[in-house]
């Protein structure tokens, strides 16, 4: 199934199903008014959210306004970040000249999870002088997680999948890290692809709780890198079972598997600025690639064999008003 979700005039706007092709939806009224209330209650519910979308590859729905599209879920209980890429962390590690992190444990912190922006929408930043970055990655959306769920059973709890531009600033993050106390300014409201899939939605490509597609990112219509999801050290059932660990996790938290990243980056390219930056670094002694400026514009899409099941982020970044 894919699911999205309409803008109706409120903060959560109102749930509907999207067909294979992604041209027409049928609102989920009278099943679920919202996502949220969909993974609140999905056990119950997902009969008739299926049979809704059964109906739709039988030819019923509206086309799609896509300009009506939010975020699938446009704010949450809880946005949860991994590192889980290693070949990202080594590249930055080694550009510059920084220790490396001592644990056998997955990477993440907790960001702000008030507001995701949809996949079309205008990106408004304060500063060129911040050094805006994007981060391509996938994430996914969980019911509720008892607390110390094992990674054995943590994959039953994702309900859906995301693709995620998680905007960075990059001049701030080095001046928050020293704090010890983790990121405030330097990460804004991160951006989600318009549709959230199930994991069987994505067939083959939905491989030991890993997204095993290309990611594929164009700045200004020019080719940045197509990175491929299968190279995560921890898995997404390692990664809510690392969160789970000391909390219990409440439906509709979104965790992410950090930039995606991969060994042949040479080859394939990055999801970004910053670790295109640090191949540089490597490379010839500087970085050479700048950050973001206003009006630059990126698009990120994932690349399954029917096209990109989340549907596509395009978005343009602009100065704040």
């Amino acid at each position: 199934m894919r699911l999205a979700t309409l803008d109706n005039g409120t903060a959560d706007g109102a749930l509907a199903l999207i067909s294979r092709d992604g041209q027409r939806a049928l609102p989920a009224a009278g099943i679920a008014d919202t996502l949220q209330q969909a993974v609140e209650r999905w056990v119950m519910i997902e009969p008739a959210l299926r049979a809704l979308a059964d109906r739709l590859e039988q030819g019923e729905g509206s086309p799609i306004d896509h300009d009506r599209l939010l975020a699938p879920l446009p704010r949450a209980w809880q946005w949860l970040d991994g590192s889980a890429f290693p070949q990202h962390g080594a590249l930055m590690q080694k550009a510059f000249n920084l220790p490396p992190i001592e644990t056998d444990r997955p990477l993440m912190y907790q960001g702000l999870s008030d507001r995701f922006l949809p996949g079309h929408a205008d990106v408004p930043l304060p500063s060129e002088a911040d050094g805006i970055d994007f981060e391509g990655e996938y994430g996914v959306i969980t019911d509720a997680v008892p607390m110390g769920t094992p990674a054995d059973d943590a994959l039953r709890h994702v309900k859906l999948v995301l693709l995620i531009n998680d905007w960075s600033l990059r001049a701030i993050a080095p001046i928050e890290m020293k704090t010890g106390f983790g990121w405030v300014q330097a990460k804004p409201a991160c951006s989600l692809a318009p549709f959230a899939v199930t994991p069987d939605a994505l067939g083959d490509a939905w491989v030991d709780g890993r997204v095993h597609l290309p990611l594929q990112v164009m700045i200004n219509g020019q080719w940045f890198g197509h990175p491929h999801g299968r190279e995560m050290q921890f898995g997404f059932h390692d990664l809510i079972a690392h969160a789970a660990r000391t909390r219990a996790l409440p439906a509709g938290t979104i965790i992410g598997s950090g930039t995606v990243s991969n060994a042949d980056y040479a080859k394939v390219g990055s999801s970004c600025i910053s670790e295109r930056r640090a191949i540089e670094a490597i490379r010839n002694g500087a970085p050479q690639t700048a950050f973001l400026s206003f009006g630059d514009t990126v698009r990120m899409d994932a690349l399954g064999r029917d096209g990109s099941p989340f549907g596509t982020i395009d978005q343009r970044v602009v100065a704040a008003i």
